[in-house]
């Protein structure tokens, strides 16, 4: 039998022989045995069970096993690790302290293993006859075995909260990932956790703005806003558009910006399907969460400690962040880079209207703004343009092209 496949208290016990087994073989002359000792405990040692662990130990470990082993037969039996006297036996409980617990699990779904177990203590003080109590380590394992696992729901929840969490309950989440590059982008917005200095002297706390593909979790733009409005989300855009061209599905959440008119109709203008995620549902935009996380962890790290953090400095830095970092680390869970995966991944883009044609897919029109823009694209007659009375952002200009 191979070391790798003896039992692990044998494996401690060859180990623990080995440190004092040149004491044992050439013992040390008299008041030479605490040099002996000390010149052992200043080794490195590798561990018996972690390969990849190194450790060193103390004089008085040393000498300890060395008595240990002084005078007994079989010195790697004495050394070794004893098992316990439990060893191979499953605890269980009684069947009517487990009934107490899933009752109680069932009226606190959200409380802890260790608060249940708090809690347990005191119905078996107050009703003797369900049992004994068992060890903490024994309910731990009873809860986990029964999927009696901490509820994530809301103590006040919304009912949409609590669709959401019986949904997910009840249903089955896989992940997704669509074949071809630009096939599907995700959008969010995400609460930055840095504070930067505004013109007028006011800390602020900016919203930043990612678009992902999916494919190649190519990031097609990044970009710090003071708000989260329509009119950011739409810059946003734009700027992701010019950039990798027009992606066939887009997939966000339901925030007010995203559902806002004339956000809508321009991606329907454009020809692009606009998908949202269920309501509560974050993890159906798994891949954008991810990225909060690396952009967290990674560019908000380093410029933290920035003095009078303003948004143009840090939009400077998101963008070198991005190019030179982000898309040049390797994805685990694609096992290659972003810029590889775009490089040589199949693309289904398509080409991006001038910028006039995009700014205008994006604005509240009248009757003389749609007759221009199905005179000037006739292709797209059949998508037509609502009728809006004199709504328009103050950042689109009302000049009609060629009127």
């Amino acid at each position: 039998m191979s070391n790798t496949q003896a039992p692990i208290w044998r494996r401690w016990g060859q180990f623990r022989h080995s440190v004092i087994g040149e004491l044992l073989s050439s013992p040390p002359a008299k008041r030479q045995l605490q040099q002996a000792i000390q010149r052992l405990s200043q080794k490195i040692y590798q561990h018996p069970i972690d390969e990849d662990r190194k450790f060193t130990l103390g004089a008085s470990t040393i000498e300890r096993w060395y008595y240990k082993a002084k005078t007994a037969d079989d010195p790697v039996a004495v050394l070794g690790r004893r098992p316990r006297s439990d060893a191979g036996i499953r605890w269980s409980m009684p069947g009517a302290l487990l009934d107490a617990l899933k009752a109680q699990y069932q009226t606190y779904p959200r409380w802890t293993v260790q608060l249940h177990y708090d809690n347990l203590k005191v119905v078996v003080q107050q009703k003797p006859e369900l049992g004994k109590l068992p060890s903490y380590k024994t309910v731990l394992r009873c809860m986990r075995d029964n999927g009696w696992w901490k509820s994530r729901e809301p103590a006040q929840p919304a009912p949409g909260q609590v669709q959401a969490a019986r949904h997910l309950e009840n249903r089955e989440v896989r992940g997704y990932e669509i074949s071809f590059l630009h096939g599907l982008w995700h959008l969010d917005f995400h609460h930055a956790k840095v504070r930067i200095l505004d013109a007028s002297g006011n800390w602020l706390q900016p919203m930043v703005l990612a678009i992902l593909d999916d494919h190649s979790r190519i990031c097609c733009h990044l970009q710090f806003y003071l708000v989260e409005t329509a009119e950011c989300l739409v810059h946003g855009l734009a700027q992701a558009f010019m950039k990798r061209g027009l992606p066939r599905v887009l997939m966000t959440d339901n925030g007010s910006a995203m559902l806002a008119e004339e956000t809508r109709q321009g991606l329907a203008r454009l020809g692009i399907d606009h998908k949202t995620t269920l309501p509560y549902s974050p993890y159906q935009n798994g891949k954008q969460e991810v990225f909060w996380g690396q952009l967290e962890g990674r560019l908000l790290e380093l410029v933290r400690k920035h003095k009078n953090l303003k948004l143009s400095f840090l939009n400077q830095a998101a963008q070198a962040w991005v190019e030179q970092d982000y898309h040049r680390s390797l994805n685990r869970e694609i096992n290659s880079t972003p810029l590889d995966r775009l490089l040589n991944g199949k693309s289904v883009a398509r080409n991006v209207p001038e910028s006039e044609s995009l700014r205008l897919a994006f604005t509240f029109c009248d009757f003389l703004l749609s007759f221009w823009w199905q005179r000037r694209f006739p292709k797209l007659m059949h998508l037509h343009f609502r009728h809006y009375s004199g709504r328009q952002h103050p950042h689109q200009s009302t000049r009609i092209p060629g009127w």
